[in-house]
């Protein structure tokens, strides 16, 4: 940060991470995944195989943070629904490949939707310049998010 810029204080930073975090489990639930059983740390998983796969399961393990044996159980569940699937790795063949199904991908696609559908409801229901603030914050929101990432706190 150059040093003409003053860093926000620390109140700010724990408002916008209180406010982060109120917003994100606020619209984690869904009808979908509650329909499909999913709690919060299998919606995750199954979005980050949605993105990222095919994905080794230590590769996926390390971006969830969550421990081998409890992914793998998850895993299992998930190839059971018909979430996922296992396909070898092409570069080892020992090792496996977990890629999303159609399937998983629907269902995440409905949750995505049912999230951005209940947001744009309570952005519909702020004034036009507070709407207008929100839309000039993301560029911002977006950057830290991605200077954040690979961070630990």
């Amino acid at each position: 940060m150059p040093a003409s810029i003053p860093a926000l204080d620390l109140d700010t930073a724990a408002r916008l991470r209180a406010s982060i975090g109120k917003l994100s489990r606020r619209l984690r639930p869904t009808a979908a995944g509650a329909a499909a059983g999913l709690t919060a740390t299998r919606i995750s998983v199954l979005f980050t195989v949605v993105r990222l796969g095919p994905i080794r399961l230590s590769e996926l393990a390390q971006e969830e943070g969550l421990n081998p044996t409890m992914l793998s159980r998850v895993i299992a569940d998930f190839a059971d629904s018909g979430l996922v699937t296992r396909v070898c790795d092409p570069g080892d063949r020992r090792a496996a490949l977990v890629q999303a199904t159609d399937a998983g991908r629907e269902l995440c696609e409905r949750m995505r939707g049912e999230r951005t559908d209940v947001l744009d409801i309570a952005l519909g229901e702020l004034g036009e310049e507070d709407r207008r603030a929100v839309e000039r914050a993301l560029p911002v929101l977006e950057r830290i998010a991605e200077g954040l990432k690979g961070r630990r706190p």
